[in-house]
């Protein structure tokens, strides 16, 4: 998996003209409508540099595995991963986890989603080289993606790795693992899937933790109630290892989705 890790250095792409699209055919720049709607949100769109490998993927094959958060449309999962599972995976940084959990499940589907155009753009690339056809790419909010977009019980797992923090006190409302995303995400996962996240941040562990112990639609994989071990499927990111280096402690909680009524 080393050259999953490790691709080659790329130059920047050249400069656009004044008011051409940024990557033709490509994820679109604000597929919702962001700003017109009302909410706080757990994410911040970053802009850093491109390659030219990266931005020649997104051009190529975001018509082929690509597809935007636009809200306008319910996908058909079946469809789109040719009838295997689907996972959901929310925040995928430059993909190479993603890639490598794909690899070593090609009978389970990820739907990775991100707002990160370097990371949608070198995921792709990780794909085509590694003939992963498992994997699709969304572009946008990933609550419009839950809410209006996909079906009641269609995900048999959802997961949420390294969110960010938001250390702050008067940005703690900006988290995403909140009631009000568990009760969401519940409706669209099916009975007996997992919710998996990981952080190395303590304080948000803990609140995770909290907040998934209280909700009545989530049950504790771990008999004792409390962290689970890091599951052998999830891979050891390059971040994780700098915040292992840092003597961070990285914290993975499983909850499975029960039947309970509230969750319907």
């Amino acid at each position: 998996m080393s050259d999953l890790l490790n691709p080659p250095p790329e130059p920047s792409p050249p400069r656009r003209a004044k008011g051409e699209p940024r990557f033709p055919g490509g994820p679109a720049a604000d597929p919702a409508g962001s700003h017109h709607e009302r909410r706080i949100r757990s994410f911040q769109p970053r802009r850093s540099r491109v390659t030219t490998g990266q931005a020649e993927a997104l051009e190529r094959l975001w018509p082929r595995w690509g597809l935007d958060i636009d809200g306008q449309r319910v996908l058909d999962l079946p469809t789109l991963f040719g009838g295997l599972p689907v996972v959901l995976e929310i925040g995928f940084g430059m993909g190479e986890a993603t890639a490598q959990m794909a690899a070593a499940d090609p009978s389970t589907g990820i739907l990775a989603t991100d707002v990160h155009t370097p990371g949608q753009g070198n995921l792709l690339r990780l794909a085509e080289r590694n003939g992963l056809s498992n994997i699709r790419v969304a572009n946008g909010d990933a609550i419009i993606l839950l809410r209006e977009m996909l079906e009641p019980d269609s995900l048999a797992g959802l997961r949420v790795y390294f969110p960010d923090p938001w250390p702050k006190s008067r940005h703690h409302k900006r988290r995403l693992i909140q009631p009000e995303f568990l009760d969401l995400a519940a409706t669209r996962l099916a009975p007996g899937a997992v919710l998996h996240c990981a952080t190395d941040w303590a304080p948000y562990a803990e609140q995770m933790l909290e907040v998934l112990t209280a909700h009545p639609c989530y049950d504790n994989t771990t008999a004792d109630g409390g962290y689970a071990p890091r599951p052998g499927f999830r891979p050891l990111t390059r971040f994780e290892g700098q915040g292992l280096d840092k003597g961070h402690t990285v914290h993975d909680l499983l909850f499975r989705r029960n039947d309970h009524p509230s969750g319907r």
